[in-house]
């Protein structure tokens, strides 16, 4: 017999092998790394422009939020938080980024007002990429692999 036969078949069993060493494992499955963000210049470009002139006057004008945005203010509300990856944006989908835009802060707990009647579904989308953008790639891996498991 010759030793090809079983040199390729060994050969395709540890590179298989070794792929899988080199993420986390959840379960025995391996976690899905991010893919490489394909960031749509021109919806940034709109975001950005859409967060300067509606948003950055309480997220700050680089998105970073109050700096107590965890500690409820004078009137019992909480400040605006980061929205730059440093706060806790990332914890959610995309679709409850969109209902936060949509309705504002839940009565009695910030004061973000609600922008359903003042910003298109395609500008919402455009400001919630533009600040994602910003999100440094561990944030944003960590964003996706929550998408991933369906949180």
């Amino acid at each position: 017999m010759s030793l090809w036969r079983y040199t390729v078949p060994a050969c395709f069993v540890v590179l298989f092998l070794s792929a899988c060493e080199s993420g986390e494992n959840i379960g025995g499955l391996p976690v899905p790394e991010a893919p490489v963000r394909q960031m749509d210049a021109q919806q940034i470009a709109l975001g950005q422009r859409i967060f300067q002139a509606n948003c950055a006057s309480c997220h700050g004008a680089g998105a970073e939020g109050d700096a107590n945005w965890h500690q409820r203010d004078a009137d019992g509300h909480y400040p605006a938080p980061p929205l730059n990856g440093s706060g806790h944006a990332w914890h959610h989908s995309v679709e409850k980024l969109k209902a936060a835009i949509i309705n504002g802060s839940p009565k009695g707990q910030g004061k973000m007002p609600a922008w359903e009647n003042k910003l298109k579904e395609q500008e919402i989308e455009a400001v919630i990429a533009w600040f994602q953008s910003l999100w440094p790639q561990p944030v944003y891996d960590a964003w996706f692999e929550m998408q991933q498991r369906g949180r």
